[in-house]
């Protein structure tokens, strides 16, 4: 393996003290890495390294471990990125001395100019001994001639996550499943929540079969009633089919009609009608899910049918209750939360055991305690963790249990425990578009920046029309500096959300990384009009004045909010106004708060280059530790 500084010698020309310091840093940070992969240095070749591996793969992992550290390093750092190249072959050598020499040497050298800044090139020779056992692509070159060679080599660029745009799939393109919601015909109009209920009850359960992509209830409920066809709806969602039917409900009698419909051709995959009793709802979806996924020639694991037979039900009345709950809960006004509390707890009275029910609940109060401050966060929060557990110890299997308790772990700072439990969620029901949601959140907040973009990406493929996956990947796509495809995602997130709040706190977060502050100050006012009295604009306007110079507005503004009582007093932000102004002693006073108070939003901090000198604060430092992220 040959490694080589890029433009070493005219960044020397321009700043020969920074270059060698830049260098002795690469050497620091290289020599690690190749130990710990069995490599053994031959020699420094001033800007670079040969190194020798016992096995190709030894090599092309440490390659892409260099190439991982630098990169990560360039994302989070304040300094300028270490760049390099990196160029393996396999072959035999001759040993002189402490040197190494022979055709495979003189190869590797060559082929290393071939990879572009941060990139990796190999031979065919080591891509045949490694393709199937790392994870990344291999991309082939077009004809490429290395000096003194004569014969001819292959030469094949490894694709690294962080190079790869390629869109992330489930199941490759086209694929998926979408499940419109079904239509009510019951005498009673009222029981429209149980067609709606059904419905995301199938998209539940169909989700959990590992060979099916199912889209979120989020993006298929805009097509409730509507007018377009088959071929429209699977090429807006990107699925290859499409299941729809009508309800209805009279009394504790049951009518379901379901089709499957192939976008393709627009032809029939398969129909059935049901005439069942309320108590058998549980098995009726269990049914229809495997007979769909026949019909679509998924194969059902072992596990997956035995876990569908044996879904824990619950009292008729208690599903009911529980059905008009879910129902409230996709709204996130505090009336419509309000009103899912009391159909949950409803539901826990009529049938304790109601697992599902204890999950709507635990995320009721989180998202009262978090957005409107209806308890003291001790009294929610515990209430939360209680009826979180309740869920598990009743159903292990309930992916919607498993993503609260990751929860519960990560305002606790454990992410570990976090991840642990957002894996197992993800396991359970792979296409979970909120567990994948999640776990995108936790590998954020650790730097794992490139699997936090793929589990974005999966959620946005599973639930294309959610504001909430695409308000978070548009904030994270901001703190990288990947701006063009930052405000293309705010573009979508604005259509979807007409210009709600999500895309307006996201367009700030872009006008600011931009330095476009009068832009920030509209959006500033625009949350106003949306929100009133929110202290988050007091505290945004703040950063305003911090931006624009203004220190002594800044101060002014920030105070107003400092005497605020804890739940609506944004401490994170009220830290970021002292570190705009340079007082670090303030920012991590506020820091500190927000600690205590484990309202930390940890990652804008790891990324963002206005908390440069934050991050270079020994404090900063122990603040991660305190963490569990250093």
């Amino acid at each position: 393996m040959f490694t080589d500084t890029v433009g070493y010698t005219a960044s020397t020309q321009a700043d020969e003290s920074r270059t060698l310091q830049l260098l002795a840093e690469q050497q620091q940070l290289l020599r690690p890495l190749v130990a710990s992969h069995q490599g053994h240095e031959i020699k420094s070749t001033g800007d670079g390294f040969l190194v020798e591996f016992g096995s190709a793969l030894d090599a092309t992992r440490c390659a892409v471990d260099i190439q991982r550290r630098l990169h990560e390093q360039a994302t989070t750092g304040s300094g300028p990125p270490i760049r390099i190249r990196i160029g393996i072959h396999l072959g035999d050598v001759v040993q002189r001395g402490a040197d190494i020499l022979g055709d495979a040497v003189n190869i590797a050298a060559r082929v290393e100019p071939a990879a572009e800044s941060g990139g990796i090139c190999v031979t065919s020779a080591v891509r045949d001994q490694v393709w199937n056992k790392v994870p990344e692509r291999f991309e082939k070159l077009g004809p490429t001639s290395l000096k003194g060679v004569q014969s001819a080599v292959d030469i094949y660029k490894i694709i690294l996550p962080w190079m790869d745009r390629r869109p992330t799939s489930m199941s490759g393109s086209g694929s998926g499943l979408a499940v419109l919601p079904f239509a009510n015909i019951s005498p009673d109009p009222k029981d429209e929540y149980f067609a709606d209920g059904l419905t995301e009850e199938l998209i539940t359960v169909m989700s959990q079969l590992k060979g099916l992509r199912v889209i979120a209830r989020t993006s298929v409920t805009p097509y409730k009633s509507t007018t377009k066809g088959v071929a429209q709806i699977g090429a807006e969602l990107g699925v290859a089919s499409v299941l729809e039917g009508s309800v209805r409900k009279a009394g504790n009698r049951l009518r379901i009609t379901a089709q499957l419909i192939d976008v393709g051709s627009q032809g029939h995959l398969w129909a059935n009608t049901y005439d069942r009793e309320l108590d058998d709802v549980f098995a009726l979806q269990a049914e229809m899910a495997k007979q769909v996924a026949e019909a679509l020639q998924v194969r059902l694991l072992a596990r997956e049918s035995e876990a569908l037979d044996h879904r824990p039900s619950a009292r008729p009345e208690s599903y009911l209750e529980y059905l008009q709950g879910r129902n409230s809960l996709h709204g996130f006004s505090e009336a419509e939360l309000r009103d899912a509390q009391a159909h949950f707890e409803r539901a826990i009275e009529l049938d304790e055991r109601n697992a599902a029910a204890h999950a709507g609940l635990a995320e009721v109060y989180r998202l009262r305690g978090t957005m409107y401050f209806h308890l003291p966060r001790a009294e929610w929060e515990a209430a939360s963790r209680t009826h979180t557990a309740r869920a598990l110890e009743i159903d292990p299997n309930l992916a919607e249990g498993h993503v609260a308790m990751a929860d519960v772990y990560a305002v606790d700072y454990d992410y570990v425990a976090a991840e642990r439990e957002l894996k197992l969620a993800v396991a359970l029901n792979p296409s979970f578009s909120w567990a994948h949601l999640g776990y995108a959140s936790v590998l954020g907040d650790q730097l794992r920046i490139d699997e936090a973009l793929r589990e974005l990406a999966i959620a946005e493929e599973l639930d294309p029309l959610s504001a909430f996956v695409l308000h978070s990947r548009a904030n994270l796509l901001t703190s990288l500096r990947r701006l063009d495809e930052a405000e293309e995602c705010i573009r979508k997130l604005a259509r979807i959300e007409n210009e709600g709040l999500l895309t307006t706190d996201a367009r700030f977060s872009l006008h600011e990384a931009r330095g476009e502050l009068e832009e920030c100050l509209r959006d500033i006012r625009r949350v106003e009009e949306l929100i009133p009295g929110r202290a988050e604009s007091v505290a945004a306007a703040a950063m305003y004045h911090a931006l624009k110079g203004e220190g002594a507005r800044a101060r002014e503004l920030v105070g107003t909010i400092e005497g605020l009582p804890e739940p609506v007093r944004p401490d994170p932000q009220i830290a970021g106004v002292y570190a705009l102004l340079g007082d670090l002693d303030g920012a991590f006073r506020w820091l500190d708060i927000a600690f205590e108070a484990r309202r930390m939003g940890i990652r804008g901090w790891r990324l963002d280059p206005a908390y440069a000198a934050v991050r270079a604060d020994p404090r900063f430092r122990r603040l991660l530790e305190r963490m569990h992220l250093a």
